[in-house]
């Protein structure tokens, strides 16, 4: 290790324990950020050990990796030293669901990795409840000096089954409670806990930390490069996600500029993707409508984005959806390839967004959400306005400025 590298870690020992969707012996891009915490971290600990699981449902692996990164550098990923459940149960259940079996096995490969760690971990960040509760058990132990409680999405009524939701939040309460800190990606999150029966007395301090973006992401193209009347979806195909919204809009925005197109990135639930197929081909689409499913660069993924005039985020006023409470990715990415954006009044993006002028916010349905994107389409001066503001609002957005300013509230740097 050089000198001066010596002299700027402010770690010598971190642990990550998060997830994500594994396929063909990769991992894809849309996991509990993982890329962004690697690349800010790696840069200031002396190792890193990353415990991500496999995601239930969307991986076709279910054995979670161990990795071992030295100066930033990986050196070595293995699997955990003790599974259970046995290999064959999780198979057996490798759903896209919450699966019981899938947390215990995070519980023993959390506990697992740690126990078997040598020298004491300065900072245990764990995403979501069941890792940051492991993490909170070993700093009890001795073992852990700071645990973050890193949450990127909550939900007061999580699920439907009442013994599943109040686990869930009685988790959330012990973590928020009993961790150092606490990592929010959105000011919704803390009210709503709080709402939902959280001493707001015993809370532990909360950082806003909203998801953000690299550098090389932020990039647009100008205005006489898009591609005219071109809208986008990027993002998971869901019912929360809204891609029947944007295909209805569609269908009324052509209706006065007949040459609107759609493109849609990402895959999602087989039964939205069958349900938005129908809708196009109800409506005649085909021929304006482009799925381009799932993309696995981020390179490519900002490429196509930044062709396109406005971003849609039409996510829908579902009740207990996370979507109220978490903070919109996509939109982030709209603003960062210069496209303004037509969202619903769900995300609390949203309405920040709305204020800088960089976003329209209607109510979920389709007429309001058609005129929206027409507005923008149709007159020139309001769109540039939009897309100006669209551009500023992003321009600091990065990871190293969200994690960095997480840093400086904890007292670190």
């Amino acid at each position: 290790m050089g000198k001066n590298r010596k002299v700027n870690l402010l770690f010598e020992n971190i642990v990550i324990a998060t997830f994500a969707a594994w396929q063909k012996g990769r991992r894809l891009p849309n996991n509990g950020m993982i890329e962004p915490m690697l690349d800010f971290f790696g840069k200031r600990a002396e190792k890193i050990t990353l415990i991500d699981c496999t995601h239930p449902g969307s991986s076709d692996d279910v054995i979670p990796k161990i990795e071992t990164y030295i100066n930033g550098k990986q050196v070595k990923s293995d699997p955990p030293t003790f599974l259970f459940p046995s290999r064959k149960t999780l198979e057996k259940n490798n759903t896209l669901a919450t699966q019981p079996v899938f947390k215990l096995r995070d519980i023993f490969t959390d506990a697992s990795v740690l126990w078997n760690l040598k020298d004491k971990v300065d900072l245990f960040i764990g995403l979501e409840s069941i890792h940051t509760l492991v993490g909170i058990i070993f700093k009890k132990l001795g073992k852990i000096k700071t645990v973050v409680y890193y949450v990127s999405d909550y939900s007061p009524t999580r699920y439907k089954s009442k013994i599943f939701n109040s686990i869930y939040l009685w988790l959330d309460r012990v973590c928020a409670t009993n961790a150092d800190f606490i990592w929010d990606v959105s000011p919704a999150m803390l009210p709503a806990r709080i709402k939902a029966g959280l001493n707001k007395d015993k809370v532990k301090p909360v950082i806003q930390v909203p998801n953000a973006l690299f550098p090389f992401q932020i990039s647009y193209l100008p205005i006489s490069k898009l591609k005219k009347n071109s809208l986008l979806f990027a993002g998971t195909i869901g019912p929360q996600n809204g891609l029947d919204l944007a295909i209805e809009a569609l269908n009324i925005v052509k209706k006065e500029i007949p040459d609107a197109t759609l493109s849609v990135l990402g895959t999602g639930l087989k039964t939205e993707e069958e349900k938005a197929k129908r809708l196009i081909k109800e409506f005649g689409l085909e021929k304006s409508v482009k799925m381009y499913g799932f993309i696995n660069s981020l390179d490519e993924i900002s490429r196509i984005s930044k062709i396109h005039m406005v971003g849609l985020a039409p996510y829908r006023a579902i009740p207990g959806s996370i979507r109220w409470y978490a903070d919109a990715t996509k939109m982030r990415l709209y603003f960062a390839n210069g496209l303004p954006v037509v969202t619903t009044q769900v995300p609390p993006l949203g309405k920040e967004a709305k204020e800088k002028g960089a976003a329209i916010v209607t109510q979920d349905e389709k007429i309001p959400y058609a005129k929206a994107i027409v507005s923008l389409l149709k007159n020139k001066k309001l769109y540039e306005k939009y897309r100006s503001n669209a551009i500023d609002f992003v321009k600091q957005n990065t990871w190293e400025k969200t994690y960095k300013n997480a840093l400086v509230e904890m007292g670190i740097i």
